[in-house]
This record gives structure tokens, C-alpha cells and sequence, in this order.
């Protein structure tokens, strides 16, 4: 298990930190922020296959199940804890897009470390991803449309842009330098986990005035959000009769959203202060995630 990803939480946490005492630096960084995500993309490419599609249909009843309540229960859940806690309207931006988006990589090395099912994790990552390029733009359409001008078009060129062609590219690599692919998946991982905290050290650094006035609200808001999804998800399967292993599988699916991704829309459409959300998330979800697998590892261990 690469070690980057052990470490994720701490990483995020000192891009955070780095953000803040140098925001200067980070913020001229700003223009890197949809490089890094292609780039995620395009190495998240090189670790699929053909074959990755067709578990998805073996799966399909599930993976649908699971991509349904994640499209419909996270958006919803974030629109009502922001109302709720009478967020600003930057920040309810910021807080429907992390629930709009696909879920996160990350959940599938978290979902290794659960000891739950990769394959589905890994295939419902990949439907969620691709939906998420035509669900993200609407479903911000749905719960903002009366608050803020919603560019959903453009959002939908932008993530073909930076979702479909680099994952497609990725793919292609793959299939035709296939053994150059493998000697270095081993970096993939390093590179998504590096990326993303570089990313967050951005986001910080362009909030610097945010940051300081930040309200526990909206920690709160979107702590209650991740647990929210990490529940849903659970009982969802549980109830659908499914075992403990495939139901913190879906768990954390359900509930480890792709943040960086949302992170660039809402710097990319909207104001710095719409990415907080999305950063925060980042810091907590992957937090969560370690200490929901280490629940289950020692679960296991009984």
C-alpha cells in the first residue's frame, strides 16, 4: 500500500498549513489547479481497462444503487445543512458542489484498507465519474438556479475537458505501451495524493481572508455531510441485504466525494471563497475514511 496514501491526512493538513503561511506563493498557483486535476485524471486513466467496464455491469444492480443515492442524497444533504445552518451563499456553493461531484479515488485504497470490495469500488468510481459529467452541471443548476447564475453548460465542455478526454487518453496510453504503464503504476497513487494537497495549499492560500473568519459551521456542515453519506451508504446496502464487506464498500463511495474536482469548478465559475467547502472536505473526508477503515480492520480482527 503506497505510503502516500497512509499519509494523505497529514499531507492535506500540511497543505493547508503551507497555504496559509505562505498564501502569496500558493495563490500565483492558482492557474496549476486544472493541470493537477487532469493530471489525476489522466493517471487514474492509466490504471483502467476494458475489462474495469465490464465489472461495472456485472455489478450493475448495486453499482446503480449505490451511484443513485450519491447523485440524489448528497446534493440534497448539502443544499439542507447549508440552508440549515444559514451558510453564506459562497459557501453554499461551494457545499452543493462537493455533493454534486463523483466520488473521490481515494475511497478505493480506503475501501482496500476497510477490507471491503475494490473491484466494486473501483467500478462504481468509474460510473460515478462518468455521470458526473452530465449530472455535476445540472444538479448545481437544480439547487442554485434561484440563488446564483449557473453556467451549467459550460461547466458540462469544461468537465468533458477535464474528466472524459484525460481519462480516455489515460486508457489509450495503457493499451498501447501497456509495460511501460505497469513499471510505473506504482507512482500513480503519489501523484493524486501530492496533487491534491498541493491543490489544497491553493485554495487556502486564496481564502487567506476566509480562512480566518471561518465559522465551525461550515466544518460542521461539512463534517455532517461526509457522515451523513458514510450512513446512507451502509444502510442502504444493509437493507438491500447486502453484507457488511460490500456495505462499507459503498460507504465510503456514498461518501468520499471528488473535492478537488469541485474545488476547480468553483474557482473556475465562481469566487475563491466557493472552494473553502470543497477543501475542507478534502481534509476531512480522507481523516474519516482512515478512521472508518481502522474501525473495520480491528472489527475484523475479532
Amino acid at each position: 500500500m503506497p505510503l502516500s496514501f497512509l499519509l494523505f491526512p497529514f499531507l492535506a493538513i500540511l497543505g493547508a498549513i503551507f497555504g496559509a503561511l505562505a498564501p502569496e506563493f500558493f495563490a500565483n498557483l492558482k492557474p496549476w489547479i486544472v493541470p493537477l486535476l487532469v493530471a489525476i485524471m489522466f493517471a487514474m486513466g492509466l490504471t483502467l481497462a476494458l475489462k474495469d467496464f465490464h465489472q461495472v455491469w456485472q455489478a450493475r444492480k448495486l453499482a446503480l444503487s449505490a451511484v443513485l443515492l450519491q447523485f440524489t442524497w448528497m446534493p440534497l444533504l448539502a443544499f439542507l445543512l447549508a440552508w440549515s445552518f444559514n451558510l453564506p451563499e459562497e459557501w453554499m456553493i461551494g457545499m452543493v458542489l462537493v455533493g454534486a461531484t463523483a466520488g473521490g479515488t481515494a475511497s478505493n485504497v480506503m475501501t482496500y484498507l476497510a477490507g471491503g470490495n475494490v473491484a466494486l469500488s473501483v467500478s462504481m468510481t468509474i460510473l460515478s465519474t462518468l455521470l458526473a459529467v452530465l449530472l455535476m452541471p445540472w444538479l448545481t443548476w437544480v439547487y442554485l438556479q434561484n440563488s446564483v447564475d449557473v453556467p451549467a453548460g459550460s461547466m458540462l465542455l469544461m468537465l468533458i475537458k477535464i474528466v472524459l478526454v484525460p481519462i480516455f487518453l489515460g486508457m489509450l496510453v495503457r493499451r498501447f505501451v501497456t509495460e511501460q504503464v505497469i513499471a510505473i503504476s506504482g507512482w500513480l497513487p503519489h501523484i493524486a495524493t501530492w496533487a491534491i494537497a498541493l491543490i489544497i495549499a491553493i485554495v487556502v492560500a486564496l481564502n487567506q481572508n476566509n480562512v480566518a473568519a471561518l465559522s465551525l459551521l461550515l466544518v460542521l456542515a461539512v463534517i455532517l455531510h461526509n457522515l451523513g453519506g458514510l450512513l446512507a451508504g451502509y444502510g442502504l446496502s444493509r437493507w438491500m441485504g447486502y453484507d457488511s464487506v460490500v456495505s462499507r464498500t459503498v460507504a465510503i463511495e456514498v461518501a468520499m466525494q471528488n473535492s478537488g474536482l469541485s474545488v476547480a469548478l468553483a474557482l473556475k465559475y465562481f469566487t475563491a471563497a466557493s472552494a473553502l467547502p470543497g477543501a475542507i472536505f478534502s481534509l476531512w473526508h480522507n481523516l474519516s475514511g482512515m478512521l472508518f477503515a481502522a474501525y473495520w480492520q480491528r472489527k475484523d480482527k475479532r
